[in-house]
């Protein structure tokens, strides 16, 4: 595996290295932002939750519409 992120070849090439620290940092930023991202996702649902929770618990009695008179 190391040989394969080294480029197999020969030693240690700078812009090599330099290239796979970059995509490293690259990886590190999007799983952060992945993370950030599902732990936004989960407390929009849970407040959704609550909501519909809110909702489902008021029990008030909405009389029908009567017809208009024409």
């Amino acid at each position: 595996m190391a040989k394969a992120l080294l480029g197999y070849v020969g030693g240690s090439d700078p812009r090599l290295l330099a290239e796979m620290r970059r995509l490293q940092k690259r990886v590190q930023d999007l799983e952060s932002e992945l993370a950030r991202i599902q732990d936004e996702r989960d407390a929009l649902s849970a407040a959704a939750q609550h909501q519909e929770s809110l909702l489902d618990s008021i029990d008030i009695d909405v009389p029908q519409a009567e017809p208009a008179l024409t």
